[in-house]
């Protein structure tokens, strides 16, 4: 009587603590050209991490991070 108490007991405790984490999924990045703009694709890989493929009004597309601004100098 006692053994089987034991091994559902055992193992209730592992299913409780077995499982899987899944992170939510990151919104990818999201290239759209604003109206009446031609959608050009890039030519060379990110510079790094949290960059985004963006349309600048004045110089066209290229890498933007919200903090660190335009790749390349643009301002």
């Amino acid at each position: 009587m006692r053994f089987p108490v034991l091994a559902l007991s055992a193992a209730a405790l592992a299913a409780l603590l077995t499982g899987c984490v899944v992170a939510p999924a990151a919104p990818g990045p999201v290239y759209a050209a604003p109206p009446g703009v031609a959608y050009v694709a890039p030519t060379y890989v990110s510079p790094g991490v949290g960059f985004v493929w963006a349309y600048h009004p004045r110089y066209g597309w290229g890498w933007h991070h919200p903090q660190y601004g335009w790749h390349r100098g643009w301002r």
